[in-house]
């Protein structure tokens, strides 16, 4: 029965550090990535930013238009 016990713990050690190599090597990979990635720039995010709430404006500007153009034709009917 010690034996068993004893090969048990050993088992669940060895396990125990596998999980700890694994989760090293997942920060580390982690780290590596993220080097890779090209960040933007402040000035690309602030051309960006613009752009697309230049487009919301837009479409928002557009819809409105279309409620009203809707309305006035379901009144002329």
């Amino acid at each position: 029965m010690a034996k068993k016990e004893e090969k048990n713990v050993k088992k669940e050690k060895q396990q125990a550090k596998k999980k700890k190599i694994k989760k090293e090597s997942f920060v580390v990979g982690l780290k590596q990535e993220l080097a890779k990635v090209k960040w933007p720039t402040k000035k690309e995010v602030l051309k960006y930013t613009i752009a697309t709430l230049a487009f919301i404006i837009f479409l928002v500007i557009f819809f409105v238009l279309l409620t009203l153009l809707m309305s006035v034709i379901q009144e002329v009917f």
